[in-house]
């Protein structure tokens, strides 16, 4: 009898935590010990099988929680991670990135096996190479100082010193223009500089643990009775410095289970390396292999496009030195119902794809998809602007990811303050209503306010934190068969702002390509997807275009339903257009990709316009701007400056009304072509460059009164 309880429970527990995963998922979940290589392709539930596994090594007894050990690269990840354990009922696992798990080691054993205080933690590396540009005499302004910190760091997770650093460059592209000598130097310099003001940098931390626990054998075993069981998500970016430290902390064991896909290794320019990856069972021939390749995120549709940019690959011929490095990519293969197929779409310029895009996610947000929902990715965040503007003209709230942090702003910090406060004295009440009622003193209300701009930007960062209140309580509450209190809410408020794992805020979503890595949405728009933007025109190796493919590769697998792909003839309206659709797009796209922003001549077949001339001195027109005014920018303005001076003053007085940047109502040039062609009607002006229809719905009248008076 008690053996037949034993066995009860133990099918009982393993269909709670088993029974809703894949069977791949399952093997990985129920593999317990011994070397691991799970080869997870995107959108296939990794981090669903790996937590799971976590969870049921520790309810089965085979695994302490304090003892695993699961590493990934971001703050958000490792967040998540803990959060989804959580939910499984498994803490005091450790999930941190490889840094955050080194500087906890580090601050321990800092004293015993240094001695004295441990260094201040050097946040940002710019003023230090300042310094150790100054020493040297060398000019270097804010880009050059980017460019060398990025050098730097390479050279570090490389283990590479100024001394072994220029040999082991050699190849490498010049960093900011300065020769290898002269980076090496500087490279001892910085190093002076951080030993002069008693400071480490993020790649210290892995250096000194290294160090420490290679030195110190005492210090190795203490390490290495803690933790007897590793997690490596995002295997295929670890650098040389990370495996190393990796090896440290396994010793002589293997109970080891690594996560990764290399066709979504973007990473190398920071000496990220998928060999590790792709080399795993040569270290560990016992190893257990998994591939997951059931896509859950994706429709057909998208998963058939991402397939197919990584296989026209394979049937490239290999052009550089030694064997091809292409591993053979994992086939996704659909499990969602079909979707609608990817678009793709040729603009005449840079603000037409803008505006196409701007309005395209109009129609997606009437016909009921979130705005949390959307994302617009590219390669560079300098083609942001266009897309923040074309997005403001058309009322749809943003947020562009890498700008202000959510738990940086003030409404947050106050709500916090007062979600601390309501914590202490707190009822039996559920906490989503509690919260409601907290924020509510803040400015949270049940419906979105109808202004846009710091009033809207407020509310939606209040409504994200009662939607976060509503699905921990879901999760964690009643309905779960547990206990979810509001000092637990502000416990994960706490964590997840020290983490800075923000909860979603109501906006599309603006990121570069890199910054999108290991996200998703249900609608993307992949956009700039030209000749020298995808791939980067500093892509000149066969090594570099592989890169840029699978970044493009990791766009695609964002998408979980609508998909656009666009690019633009000419950077500017009226501008030359010399540009060509991205290679990749080749043999994916249809044979003629459908156009808009074409100019009339286009659209009806005649032969373009030629140059456009000033029309006071007849000089050729170069810039947008002087093309939008019909002038070259040292002939005398034809308008009257008073006139331009009360548009400009209108504009100020909308744009702080709003909260939004001037330039985003109109821009100069767009002023100045007012002021000089003084329209008399919405039709007059409707025809100048640069008034859109939906600018002219907003501000036409506006711009009409203004001219009258003056």
């Amino acid at each position: 009898m008690p053996a037949q309880t034993s066995s009860s429970a133990a099918g009982s527990l393993e269909e709670r935590i088993l029974g809703g995963l894949d069977d791949e998922q399952r093997q990985v979940a129920a593999t317990l010990a011994g070397p691991m290589c799970v080869l997870a392709g995107a959108g296939t539930g990794k981090t669903r099988a790996i937590t799971h596994r976590i969870a049921y090594g520790v309810h089965s007894g085979i695994y302490t929680p304090q003892r695993v050990l699961a590493v990934t690269f971001t703050a958000r990840a490792a967040a998540e991670m803990r959060t989804r354990l959580r939910d499984l009922g498994v803490g005091g696992v450790q999930a941190r990135t490889f840094h955050a798990a080194a500087l906890r080691q580090l601050q321990y054993f800092w004293p015993q096996a240094v001695g004295g205080p441990l260094p201040g933690l050097l946040d940002h590396k710019a003023n230090v190479i300042a310094e150790a540009a100054r020493r040297l005499r060398l000019n270097a302004d804010r880009a050059a100082i980017r460019d060398l910190a990025a050098e730097i760091e390479w050279a570090k997770v490389s283990m590479l010193t100024p001394d072994s650093y220029a040999k082991a460059a050699a190849g490498r592209a010049e960093p900011a223009g300065f020769d290898l000598v002269t980076v090496a130097r500087l490279f001892q310099s910085y190093e002076d500089v951080k030993t002069d003001r008693n400071v480490i940098d993020f790649e210290d931390v892995l250096l000194i643990t290294v160090g420490i626990l290679q030195e110190d054998p005492k210090v190795a075993a203490e390490v290495r009775a803690q933790y007897r069981h590793f997690v490596v998500d995002e295997y295929q970016d670890v650098s040389p410095l990370q495996q190393r430290l990796l090896d440290l902390w396994l010793g002589e064991r293997s109970d080891l289970c690594v996560v990764g896909d290399a066709s979504q290794t973007i990473y190398s320019f920071t000496g990220a390396t998928s060999r590790h990856l792709l080399q795993f069972t040569k270290r560990f021939p016992e190893a257990t292999v998994v591939k997951l390749v059931r896509d859950y995120r994706s429709t057909p549709q998208v998963v058939q496009l991402a397939n197919s940019l990584l296989s026209a690959r394979t049937r490239q011929p290999w052009r550089g030195a030694g064997p091809d490095p292409w591993p053979a990519p994992l086939e996704l293969v659909a499990q969602r119902p079909a979707g609608p197929a990817p678009s793709f779409t040729e603009c005449a310029d840079d603000e037409a794809e803008a505006a196409l895009v701007a309005a395209r996610i109009r129609e997606l947000l009437d016909a009921g998809v979130p705005a949390s929902e959307i994302a617009i990715l590219f390669r560079t965040n300098g083609q942001s602007e266009a897309y923040e503007q074309a997005l403001a003209s058309a009322g749809i709230g943003y947020q562009l990811r890498g700008g202000e942090r959510f738990f940086g702003r003030r409404e947050v910090r106050d709500a916090l303050l007062q979600l601390r406060a309501s914590a202490r004295a707190a009822g039996p009440e559920p906490v989503p209503q509690l919260a409601r009622d907290v924020l509510s003193n803040l400015g949270y209300t049940p419906q979105a306010p109808q202004s846009s701009g710091a009033v809207r930007e407020r509310w939606e960062s209040l409504a994200a934190l009662v939607a976060l209140a509503d699905e921990l309580d879901a999760a964690r509450g009643e309905a779960a068969g547990g206990v979810f209190t509001m000092q637990d809410f502000v416990a994960e408020l706490e964590e997840r702002a020290a983490a800075q794992h923000a909860p979603t805020v109501q906006g599309v979503t603006l990121a570069s390509l890199h910054s999108a890595k290991g996200l998703e949405w249900d609608a993307v728009f992949l956009v700039g997807l030209s000749e020298g933007l995808m791939p980067i025109s500093f892509a000149d190796t066969d090594e570099a275009v592989d890169e840029e493919r699978r970044l493009l590769y990791v766009g695609i697998t964002r998408a979980r339903e609508h998909l656009a792909l666009s690019w633009s003839l000419a950077r500017t309206p009226g501008g030359r257009a010399n540009r060509k659709p991205s290679r990749f797009l080749d043999g994916l796209r249809p044979a003629s990709a459908s156009r808009v922003g074409a100019r009339p001549a286009e659209r009806s077949g005649r032969r373009q316009a030629g140059p456009v001339h000033c029309r006071v001195c007849g000089t050729l027109l170069t810039s947008g701007a002087e093309r939008k005014v019909g002038r070259c920018s040292n002939c005398p303005p034809g308008y009257d400056e008073h006139t331009f001076e009360a548009l400009r003053a209108w504009r100020k007085e909308v744009a702080q009304e709003a909260s939004m940047p001037a330039f985003v109502i109109f821009t100069d040039a767009t002023l100045v072509a007012i002021a000089e062609a003084r329209p008399g009607s919405l039709q007059e002006l409707s025809k100048l460059a640069g008034v859109g229809p939906a600018k002219l719905e907003r501000y036409g009248q506006d711009v009409l009164r203004v001219l009258a008076a003056h």
